[in-house]
C-alpha cells in the first residue's frame, strides 16, 4: 500500500482498529494484535484485503517455526525499508488486519499465516510469495489431520499460479503440496520428525529414506532438488556459495529457518551479503528463546507446543535441570494425548521438575519414559529450587505464557 487511495469505510476502520489496539495495551489486556482487527473487520469486512492491495507480500505458514521464521524474514528484508510484519504471532486475519493498519503505509509486508488459514489470506492479500515450513500433528482435538491439511495447501496453490513458493524439500507432505505451485524455491530444511510422513500422501504408499533423500516406493514422489541447503553454521545458496551464518537463536532447526528467511529475502532482491548480518539481530521472539538472569541462575525459556516441537526443544536444551509446564487450555488444545508421541528419554539423568495445570498427565508419560522428576506448584517454587547455574524451561503455549508473567512479578 503505497499512496493508495482507501475507501472510507477502510480509512475509519483501520482508524478504529489502532486505537483498540493502543486501548488494550495501555489498559494491560493485550498487545491489541487480535482486537484491533476484529474490530476493524467488522466495521469493514474487506479491510485486509484493502490494506493488502499495493504491498509485495511474503507469507510463512507451517505447524513449527512460523513466528521465528516471520521474524528472521522480516530482520533479513529490512535493508529494503520498514516492512509490516504481525510479529508477535497473531496469525489469523484479525492479525494480519491489525498489522497491516498499525504499520501505515509500508511498500513490503510478511506475515506469519495459521496453516488452516491459508487459502483465505492468500485469497485476500495477493502475496508475491509463501514460504511453507512443516506439516506435523498439532492440538489434535482441533485441528487437520496431517494429509488433509496437506491436501488442502495443494489444493490452495494450485489455485494461485502466479505465487511463488518457497517449501521445505525434506517435508514428503510440504513438497506434495507444493509441486502443485507452477513455480517453487526448494529449501534443505531437515525434518527430524519422521512420524506424520511415512505414507505417500499421493498413493499411500511407504516413504522410505536413506541419508538426506526420501521417495515413495510406490508412485514418482521423491525429494526435490534443493536450491538453498541448510549446512552446520550457514546456508549453501542456490550459487553453491557456503555462506556463514551467526544466529542469536540455538538449535539447527533456527539455522533452517533462517535458509528459508534468505531464500525470501533475495527473492524480493535483497542480496544474501547484506540479508545474512541481518538474521543475528534477532535474540527473542515474544519471549521463546529468550534467557534470564536471577540471582546467579541464567533461565532460558523454550516454547514446545506439539511432538515436532518438543524433539526440537530437546535438541537445543542444555544438559542442564530443566522445567517442564503443561497446560490444556483453549489456545494450547484440550487433548494431552500428544504427550504419548514425544520421547522424553532424552531427559534422563538431569534434574527434571514439573508443573502446569496438566503436570499429572506429565507425570505418568515421564513415569512410562522411566525419567526420573520432581511436582513444583509454581514457576517460583521451581527457581526457588534452583542453584546458581543454566536452569531451562520448556512449555507449552498458555503455560508459557504463565511462567512469563510469573517471572515478570520475581523480577
Amino acid at each position: 500500500m503505497t499512496g493508495k487511495a482507501l475507501p472510507l469505510r477502510t480509512k475509519m476502520a483501520t482508524s478504529l482498529s489502532r486505537g483498540a489496539a493502543a486501548l488494550s495495551r495501555a489498559t494491560g489486556r493485550g498487545d491489541g494484535s487480535v482486537i484491533g482487527g476484529k474490530i476493524g473487520l467488522m466495521i469493514d469486512p474487506d479491510l485486509l484485503a484493502n490494506l493488502a492491495s499495493g504491498r509485495e507480500i511474503a507469507l510463512i505458514s507451517g505447524t513449527n517455526g512460523k513466528t521465528t521464521t516471520t521474524r528472521l524474514t522480516t530482520a533479513a528484508m529490512g535493508a529494503l525499508g520498514q516492512i509490516a510484519t504481525n510479529s508477535l504471532g497473531a496469525n489469523m486475519p484479525t492479525g494480519h488486519a491489525s498489522a497491516l493498519a498499525k504499520a501505515g503505509e509500508t511498500r513490503y509486508a510478511v506475515l506469519e499465516v495459521d496453516e488452516h488459514y491459508l487459502d483465505q489470506v492468500m485469497t485476500a492479500t495477493h502475496p508475491r510469495i509463501v514460504a511453507l515450513l512443516n506439516l506435523s500433528r498439532d492440538q489434535l482435538d482441533r485441528a487437520k489431520e496431517v494429509a488433509m491439511m496437506a491436501a488442502g495447501w495443494r489444493m490452495t496453490l494450485a489455485q494461485h499460479p502466479g505465487v511463488h513458493i518457497v517449501a521445505n524439500a525434506d517435508d514428503p507432505m510440504v513438497a506434495w503440496a507444493a509441486s502443485s505451485a507452477s513455480s517453487v524455491t526448494w529449501v534443505a530444511a531437515g525434518q527430524r520428525w519422521h512420524d506424520d510422513s511415512w505414507v505417500c500422501p499421493d498413493c499411500g504408499s511407504r516413504i522410505e529414506r536413506e541419508n538426506d533423500q526420501w521417495w515413495c516406493t510406490g508412485c514418482p514422489l521423491r525429494r526435490p532438488t534443493p536450491q538453498w541447503v541448510a549446512v552446520s553454521g550457514g546456508v549453501i545458496d542456490p550459487a553453491g556459495t557456503y555462506r556463514g551464518i551467526q544466529l542469536q537463536l540455538p538449535g539447527r532447526v533456527n539455522l533452517a529457518n533462517a535458509a528459508t528467511a534468505l531464500a525470501v529475502a533475495t527473492f524480493f532482491g535483497v542480496p544474501a551479503i547484506t540479508a545474512v548480518p541481518r538474521l543475528a539481530e534477532v535474540a527473542s521472539i515474544a519471549g521463546r528463546y529468550a534467557t534470564v538472569v536471577r540471582e546467579g541462575r541464567t533461565i532460558r525459556l523454550l516454547l514446545a507446543k506439539n511432538p515436532a516441537g518438543w524433539l526440537e526443544a530437546f535438541d537445543m536444551a542444555e544438559p542442564a535441570p530443566t522445567l517442564l509446564s503443561i497446560n490444556a487450555r483453549d489456545p494450547d488444545g484440550l487433548d494431552t494425548s500428544w504427550l504419548y508421541d514425544v520421547d522424553f528419554s532424552p531427559l534422563r539423568g538431569r534434574r527434571v521438575l514439573i508443573t502446569g495445570d496438566r503436570a499429572m498427565d506429565l507425570a505418568v508419560r515421564l513415569e512410562v519414559n522411566d525419567v526420573q522428576f520432581e511436582y513444583v506448584v509454581s514457576f517460583g517454587q521451581a527457581l526457588a529450587t534452583m542453584p546458581p547455574g543454566w536452569f531451562e524451561v520448556i512449555a507449552n503455549y498458555t503455560a508459557f505464557q504463565d511462567i512469563r508473567a510469573e517471572l515478570d512479578r520475581v523480577n
